[in-house]
Parts: C-alpha cells; sequence; structure tokens
C-alpha cells in the first residue's frame, strides 16, 4: 500500500470515494452529528464543529500510520461528502481487513451505500489483493446487516456486549467475505 501521500481515488457510476480534506469537516460534522446515522456507532454523535476537524486530523494520522483508511463518500460531480468507506485492521500478512460505511441519513434509500461498498470490497481484492473482509454490525441495525449481507458478507458469530454505547451494552454481529465468494464486478 504505497499510495504516496492521500488515498487513490476510487471512482464509480453515481459516486466517488476520495480522499477527504479541510473542505469536507462540514460534511463530516453533518454525518456524525446525525443522531440516526450514529444510533449504531460506537461512539455519540458529534455535538460540534470541532469535534469534525479533530476528527479528520486524527484519519490523516491514522493513514500516515498505515493502519485505517477512510474515503469520503461523494456523489459524482458534488463536492460535499455524504457518508465515510472505510478500511481498517488491515493485516497484509494474512490479507485480511475490516470495512465499515456511514451514510448520511438523507443519502439512505437511494443505493449509495450500496455502490460506495462494491467499490470498496472490489479496491480491497483486487487492487490489495485481500483474501478476507470482516465486519462488525449491532443486530438492530438492519440496513447495515442488508447492506453487507447484500455483497455476500456471512454472519459468522454473535459477540455479546461487546460495545458500551449510548449507556447500554451492545452485541455485534461479526460476518466475513472471501474473495472466492464474493459475486460484485471487481
Amino acid at each position: 500500500m504505497n499510495w504516496g501521500d492521500t488515498l487513490p481515488r476510487i471512482k464509480g457510476e453515481r459516486l466517488n470515494l476520495r480522499w477527504m480534506t479541510e473542505a469536507d469537516i462540514d460534511g463530516l460534522f453533518e454525518v456524525f452529528s446525525d443522531e440516526e446515522v450514529i444510533r449504531y456507532w460506537s461512539s455519540p454523535a458529534m455535538k460540534e464543529r470541532q469535534e469534525a476537524e479533530k476528527y479528520l486530523t486524527s484519519t490523516h494520522q491514522h493513514f500516515a500510520d498505515k493502519d485505517l483508511f477512510q474515503w469520503g463518500i461523494a456523489l459524482d460531480g458534488e463536492k460535499e461528502i455524504v457518508g465515510t468507506c472505510t478500511l481498517y485492521q488491515v493485516d497484509l500478512r494474512h490479507r485480511r481487513g475490516e470495512l465499515g460505511i456511514a451514510l448520511h441519513s438523507r443519502a439512505w434509500g437511494k443505493g449509495y451505500g450500496r455502490e460506495a461498498m462494491r467499490l470498496l470490497i472490489g479496491f480491497c481484492f483486487s487492487e490489495l489483493g485481500l483474501h478476507r473482509l470482516e465486519a462488525d454490525v449491532d443486530p438492530f441495525n438492519h440496513r447495515s446487516l442488508a447492506l453487507f449481507e447484500g455483497e455476500q458478507f456471512r454472519q459468522e458469530g454473535l459477540l455479546r456486549e461487546r460495545w458500551f454505547t449510548h449507556g447500554e451494552w451492545q452485541d455485534t454481529i461479526l460476518l466475513g467475505l472471501l474473495a472466492r465468494d464474493w459475486k460484485g464486478d471487481p
């Protein structure tokens, strides 16, 4: 993964996964302050724009450390992001990584999450040569479960009370996808 100073752009039919800059701070704040989006997240919703500034700085530092790669999801021809796609916990020796996605609620139900996920999965399998991808999803997050299962991720286990968030213990479903099982367009 020698990408230089920024993540590579991954172009789709209706959207792009791209490097995030300071111009994306307002978009990040919109996404991560949206209570509907954060309901199943492992951290609370952002309350102030300054949190989005720190989040972007942290995202860039993780990229520099090569331990988390987060793209902004932007609709084709638009500057503002509507969400993020993340590849993290990458283990090149074992050719595996974990995926995550956050999409602003106003962008739900339009197929953007599916397109973004297909782009990222295809990139992981074809460009990075990963063998296995995983996702960690709250059992009550039916949209996210449907998204991953729609890409042939299989439920592999329930991790009880894995996260303490929103004042309560939350279970998580672990899902996995092997490169040979994915029937998407790499």
